[in-house]
């Protein structure tokens, strides 16, 4: 087999009121080589960029387990590999670098088998592995995605992609929030009030979206299921800033906690430097470093470069 090259985007996900829902690709990819294949249960790699400490112990590497996970889904016998994994994409920061990995672990067991699987089959299972769908399905596909998910049943609907004179900044901190902290942090129940609140918020920033009404999607991003409580895992009352600082400047179309966080968002419309120094200042005054991204939202996901 020659070469196996895979660029799969970052996502920011729960985007506002979307929790566990709504999801968008981001322009800063990882790239995954698979350079030849090697027995049954042998597996090599090498780490460059983000994680070189951390994910040094192949056996733990989540592209070797989503593999495996979907070569059992599928009964196929599983082969080995060594590949390289050049990350740019950093680690629990809430811009889903592990779904890069589980969409491509669910890849390469699709393509070296040769299986072809459908779309649907191969978003069904990484949305198994991955547990909810609003970070594996615009890793895969690119753009701005809607899903939902029953814990068997996947549907998703791709969005518009937004204007070209549109850049998301992300502005990431020196310090890391894990997904099951800022999962234990929610509330097992919330008031009837807040459901209606955010399903009414969720269908205005989805209709918008897709309507073109860009002016309103500072309303759709507003939620009371899980951006206030996280805000409260950042120190020095950094998040609460963020949520209410940022948002409210004229130059900041819309604002979010990205995925669990605690990077931080802000979608601008033009020049993002004077938005993307207002966000650093925050975390600076929070006492902590930080440094951003200023991208854009990629009509295309998971691409295979070279096979």
């Amino acid at each position: 087999m020659s070469e196996l090259v895979l660029k799969i985007p970052a996502t920011t996900a729960n985007l506002g009121s979307g929790f566990d829902t709504l999801g968008m690709a981001l322009s800063l990819y990882n790239i995954f080589t698979i350079k030849k294949l090697l027995p049954a249960g042998d597996f090599t790699c090498s780490i460059i960029g983000e994680g070189v400490n951390e994910l040094k112990d192949v056996r733990k590497n989540l592209i070797v387990k989503s593999y495996i996970r979907a070569c059992e889904i599928w009964g196929v016998p599983e082969t080995g590999f060594d590949f390289e994994s050049c990350n740019a994409i950093p680690l629990n920061r809430g811009l889903g670098s592990s779904s890069t990995a589980v969409v491509a672990g669910v890849m390469i067991a699709n393509i070296i088998h040769g299986l072809r699987k459908t779309e649907g089959e191969l978003l069904r299972v990484m949305t198994l592995i991955e547990g909810h769908p609003d970070n594996v399905v615009p890793c895969y596909l690119g753009g701005m995605t809607v899903s939902c998910w029953d814990g068997e049943t996947l549907r998703y609907v791709k969005l518009p992609a937004l204007p070209s004179d549109f850049n998301i900044i992300a502005t990431v901190p020196d310090f890391e929030v894990h997904t099951e902290d800022a999962r234990k942090i929610l509330p097992e129940s919330v008031p009837f009030k807040d459901a209606v609140f955010n399903v009414s918020h969720a269908s205005i920033l989805c209709s918008a979206w897709a309507m073109g009404r860009w002016d309103l999607l500072h309303v759709g991003m507003e939620d009371r299921l899980h951006q206030n409580h996280r805000a409260k895992l950042f120190p020095a009352g950094i998040g609460e800033k963020f949520l209410n600082e940022i948002q409210s400047r004229p130059d900041c179309v819309a604002t979010a906690i990205s995925g669990s966080g605690p990077t931080v968002i802000a979608i601008v419309r033009g020049k993002a430097g004077n938005l993307a120094k207002a966000m650093c200042r925050i975390f600076t005054e929070g006492k902590a470093a930080s440094h951003f991204f200023v991208l854009n939202c990629p009509k295309y996901g998971a691409l295979i470069e070279k096979s």
